[in-house]
């Protein structure tokens, strides 16, 4: 869980987390991206075995968060999950069943525009599909929502994609590197609320502009290759 500047929300998204109910072992690692609000002290009082927190010193980024969760985390599997209560936490044990079932190792939940979901943006909405389009035109692939937050891929893989982005264009990157690789993940539905600028939201039309040269630059320079061997086969998940 990045955080960056969360205080309205940060104890809400950690506890719901820490409150849902999951089918195997799971780790929390928070990391505040140098917030100067009252996030630190918040996440102080949390006492809870199951988190781990980690604060950089200054602000690097959302991808840097998650590249710095990712080097501590010790579960087989790995799902980012926003501070701002974008997501619901209870949806992520229905990402999980596929995994558990052997069906598949890389799950996306996505959301399904229109249906159990608000946005406060309608250019946001139609970017993302008009994103995900192209997305789905250079690898050949049938994403529904390649910026989903929610993406639950076995750690050992997401280690061996040699990952370099430090800002959003970091959640582009996993999924342009894991769709040229040939994973096509499976796709669970989930619910989302989104909020706008003035409430917090953070990322804007520079973004997509990365992501867009992100998707192309991988899609030009990378070759498929086979996927790192996960420790963990289908259906034995260990833990997130």
């Amino acid at each position: 869980m990045a955080a960056y500047n969360e205080e309205r929300t940060i104890l809400r998204a950690v506890h719901g987390i820490l409150q849902a109910s999951f089918p195997c072992e799971v780790e929390l690692v928070v990391v505040d991206d140098g917030s100067v609000d009252a996030t630190p002290d918040l996440l102080k009082e949390i006492d809870d075995p199951r988190v781990k927190v980690h604060r950089h010193i200054k602000n690097s980024g959302k991808g840097a968060s998650i590249l710095t969760a990712m080097a501590v985390a010790t579960g087989t599997h790995m799902v980012p999950f926003d501070a701002d209560m974008e997501y619901a936490p209870e949806d992520i044990a229905n990402m999980l069943v596929p995994i558990i079932k052997g069906r598949s190792d890389v799950v996306y939940g996505v959301r399904l525009f229109g249906c159990n979901t608000v946005y406060q943006s309608y250019r946001y909405a139609i970017g993302n599909k008009v994103m995900t389009a192209f997305a789905n035109i250079l690898y050949n692939s049938y994403l529904s929502d390649m910026h989903t937050c929610l993406k639950l891929v076995p750690l050992p893989v997401l280690r061996g994609l040699n990952l370099t982005e430090t800002g959003f264009g970091l959640d582009t990157q996993v999924t342009a590197m894991l769709l040229l690789t040939g994973v096509r993940p499976f796709e669970v539905p989930v619910s989302y609320y989104s909020r706008s600028h003035e409430e917090g939201k953070k990322i804007n039309w520079r973004d997509a502009v990365r992501c867009l040269w992100i998707l192309i630059r991988v899609r030009l320079r990378g070759r498929k290759r086979a996927l790192v061997s996960v420790p963990a086969k289908s259906g034995e998940l260990q833990g997130i």
